[in-house]
């Protein structure tokens, strides 16, 4: 998915093509488990994204036989033992993971999740923070945490009661059993399963339509259906009036409008 001879070593792949950006977790020995170095970069990139306007969709992959499987707890972290602080902890989620979920979240382009293969923990997270998942048929999606005696973080106590409801959502934490992708994608976690051959060529293909799109619209489509969970109607009425108000300003609905009376295909400048 993303050019072999872009910056190789990089533990995170950043290619740009068809007004796609593409990035790419590269540390397939350990599944993709993500570092802070790491996740400093993705949260670098997914806002370069949303305030480069040449760039209208965003792809976010894994090589190897992982998407990622979780938080690094062998790269260091928040101190053990008599080092520990009050507060440690807390600041470390709410700085690190936390964030992470959030820049995908708030990124103002489309991001699409193709899960190429386990995806635990934070990274089944970070995979149902975007806004379309792919799995590859290979793919599973574990909630962790309670096997290794933890509370469940970066996000997904939000995430998943929103996706599958609270008994579902509850289920999958309490047992930390592995998903599979046609699992996964019954639940409503994934919207489409693949093979895994195929999986780059899907990816590609509905980020390609994405970046074809009116982008500022689809901005404020995200915006809107995030919102709508933690609002009220009048709140999220009001909300979609105001998103309209604002899109009507911009080219591509003109573009849209003009398209329509015109009977002819649309356009989109992606402004």
């Amino acid at each position: 998915m993303s050019d072999p001879a872009s910056r190789p070593a990089a533990e995170v792949t950043h290619t740009v093509a068809g007004g796609v950006a593409y990035l790419t977790l590269n540390r397939p020995e350990a599944l993709n488990a993500i570092t802070p170095a790491q996740r400093d970069v993705l949260i670098g990139l997914l806002g370069d994204a949303s305030a480069d306007p040449t760039i209208r969709a965003v792809v976010l992959t894994g090589t190897g036989r992982g998407f990622c499987a979780g938080a690094d707890l062998r790269g260091g972290g928040a101190a053990t033992g008599d080092e520990r602080v009050a507060g440690d902890v807390a600041r470390m989620i709410r700085l690190g993971a936390q964030r992470l979920i959030a820049a995908v979240l708030d990124c103002e382009k489309p991001v699409i999740a193709a899960v190429n293969g386990t995806a635990a923990g934070l990274g089944a997270h970070l995979a149902l923070a975007c806004d379309l998942v792919l799995a590859a048929e290979s793919a599973r999606f574990i909630e962790v945490f309670v096997r290794r005696g933890l509370v469940p973080d970066g996000g997904g106590a939000y995430l998943l009661p929103r996706l599958v409801g609270p008994r579902r959502a509850k289920e999958l934490m309490f047992f930390g059993d592995a998903l599979s992708a046609a699992e996964a994608e019954r639940l409503g976690l994934v919207n489409r399963t693949v093979p895994d051959g195929e999986l780059e060529k899907t990816a590609r293909e509905w980020a390609e339509r994405l970046a074809a799109g009116p982008t500022r619209a689809l901005a404020l489509t995200k915006q809107l259906v995030n919102a709508s969970l933690d609002s009220d109607r009048a709140t999220a009425f009001a909300a979609e009036a105001t998103a309209q108000e604002i899109n009507m300003t911009t080219e591509d609905a003109r573009e849209g409008v003009a398209s329509f009376v015109e009977r002819r295909s649309p356009e989109y400048r992606g402004r």
